[in-house]
Formats: structure tokens, C-alpha cells, sequence
């Protein structure tokens, strides 16, 4: 089993390793951000010890706010991280990426562990366009790491040995956060992408640390109970079989009780955490998204978090 990666505390990716917890945003029914539960949730998770908590990925809900609120979330999570000594990622994620660069250079200035981004993505870019953008960004990053966000549902989902190329001429680039594979993607994740932090989902980061690649997850898993995903992190680096079998465990709740909300039903991966977030109760977030995108009725979530706790009893509080 080769679990050096995740072991290794000198690599570029720095801090960036591990559990780390997404914030999301508690909605209110007049469709604003209520700053006041957000705080709260911002203390709950330092608190409970996570590695790290990481702003506007897509569960951030990023593709829904205006700049200035991307501005006062931002400041927010500095703030109180800061305070508290606790690592913070802020994620200038958008879509057009004129709008991404200025948020990349606010976000240097708040001094976070690294800044993430997506490619722009309403055109799919090519190799060679990627690179250009990634250059542009970490030019305005300055001194800050930087990583690359590559959902599986990217309009282009670069393979690891073109990642390899893509990123190779932009050393600012620390680490990938990314959908991963079957057994043949860790093959070719290992030749091409050690150089790199690689971050899988969270629940599969068990799996990701036993084949060598994975350094850490931006992890749904702390969607549901973010010390319940740092209990089954640390549990990594002493007894990975035993992690291996919880996340068999955790694979089969998601794709029983929650993929077919997406499947079947439509809901964005978005409601998914929050519904998440509401089984584990470790917060005040709420189901609600912000429109026009729909949300989970929170009454199906007493059910679910039974069978959560039955399933998952090392994860959840």
C-alpha cells in the first residue's frame, strides 16, 4: 500500500493536505446570504479541527453571487480563520474569466493558503488556452499557490497527462482538485500528476490515499459531519484497510439514499450538500439554494440522518 503522498509534509502544496471543509451558504427566503448563520458555521468547523475550510467551490454556490458578496464572504472566512489559526483556501472560481482574475486578486490580498480556480468554461478551452489562463491567474495571485478546480462536469475534462502539460509552465499551480477513475486513472495519475497535490472527492479519498496519489479532498464528506471526516482522515495514516472499509460503507449510503436526487430528480450537486449538511446537524445551513436552482425538501432529512447513523457510525456525530 503506498500512502507516501499523503504522508510527505514537504511537498508544494504546503498546509494543503488532508480534510478540508466547504463552506456553504445558509439562504435566506428572501433569496440574500445570511451572514449571521454563516459566521456560526465558520466557528463550527474550526471547532471541530478540520484541516482546513475551503470557500465557493460549487457546493459555495460561486456561480450565484454578486461581487460584492463575493468580496464580504471572502473577508469573513479570513477573518475568522485568521483569528483562530486555521488554514483557509478562498476559491475565485467564475466562469468568464475576466471576472475570475479580478476575484483572484482580491483574494491575494486576504493571504490565504492558496487560491483555486476553474478554466473558463462557457467555451471549452484547449491545452494551450488553459495554460495561457492559468498564467494570467497566477500572475495576479503574486506570491499565493494556486489551484485548479477540474469538476468532472468541466466542458473539458483533461485527461492526467494532458493536465501534466497544462500545468507544467505555471510552477504557481500547487495542486488539482478533480473527479478521479478506476484503477487505470491511478495508474496514469501516478505517472503524470505526482509532481502535483491531488485532491479526489471526499468520499473516495480513502481509496485516493491507498493508490499513492491523493494528499487530501475539498471533501463532501465534511459537508455531513466535518469532524466525523477528520476522525476517518487521521484513521488513514494508521489503518488504511479499515478506512477502506468505511468508505465502502459510505460509497453505498451516497449511491443508495442520495446520487438518485441527482439522477433522478435533477438536483444539482449543490443541494446534495446542504442536504448533506442537514443529515449531520452540525450547523445551522439549511437545504435552501439560492434561485433559480431548486432545493431538497429538509422534511426527508430525520429518515436519512437515522440511516446515516446507522451506516456510518465512525462519521457521523
Amino acid at each position: 500500500m503506498a500512502i507516501a503522498k499523503f504522508e510527505r509534509q514537504d511537498g508544494r502544496w504546503g498546509r494543503i493536505r488532508g480534510n478540508w471543509a466547504t463552506l456553504l451558504l445558509p439562504i435566506n427566503e428572501d433569496d440574500s446570504i445570511d451572514f449571521s448563520r454563516l459566521t456560526d458555521e465558520i466557528d463550527e468547523l474550526i471547532a471541530a479541527g478540520v484541516d482546513g475550510i475551503y470557500s465557493n467551490g460549487t457546493a459555495g454556490e460561486f456561480h450565484n453571487q454578486t461581487e460584492a458578496e463575493f468580496d464580504d464572504i471572502q473577508q469573513l472566512l479570513a477573518d475568522r480563520c485568521s483569528a483562530a489559526a486555521t488554514p483557509f483556501v478562498v476559491g475565485a472560481c467564475q466562469a468568464d474569466p475576466r471576472i475570475s482574475l479580478e476575484r483572484v486578486r482580491r483574494a491575494a490580498k486576504l493571504k490565504p493558503e492558496a487560491i483555486q480556480v476553474i478554466l473558463p468554461d462557457w467555451w471549452p478551452v484547449t491545452g494551450a488556452e488553459a495554460t495561457d489562463f492559468l498564467r494570467m491567474a497566477a500572475e495576479a495571485a503574486g506570491s499565493v499557490p494556486m489551484i485548479l478546480y477540474q469538476p468532472p462536469h468541466s466542458k473539458r475534462v483533461f485527461a492526467p497527462t494532458e493536465l501534466a502539460a497544462i500545468l507544467a509552465p505555471v510552477p504557481q499551480i500547487v495542486g488539482i482538485k478533480l473527479g478521479d477513475g478506476e484503477s487505470s486513472w491511478y495508474e496514469q495519475a501516478r505517472q503524470w500528476l505526482d509532481a502535483w497535490g491531488i485532491y479526489v472527492p471526499g468520499h473516495h479519498l480513502a481509496t485516493g490515499v491507498e493508490q499513492g496519489v491523493a494528499v487530501g479532498a475539498f471533501s463532501n464528506v465534511a459537508c455531513l459531519s466535518p469532524s466525523g471526516a477528520q476522525r476517518w482522515t487521521a484513521l488513514m495514516a494508521s489503518d488504511i484497510a479499515q478506512s477502506l472499509e468505511v468508505e465502502k460503507r459510505l460509497r453505498t449510503f451516497l449511491e443508495v439514499h442520495i446520487a438518485p436526487l441527482a439522477k433522478v430528480h435533477g438536483y444539482s450537486n449543490a443541494a446534495l450538500d446542504k442536504l448533506l449538511a442537514a443529515i449531520g446537524g452540525w450547523a445551522d445551513i439549511g437545504t435552501r439554494l439560492r434561485r433559480p436552482y431548486r432545493w431538497i425538501d429538509p422534511s426527508i432529512v430525520p429518515e436519512l440522518r437515522e440511516k446515516a447513523r446507522a451506516a456510518l457510525p465512525e462519521i457521523m456525530p
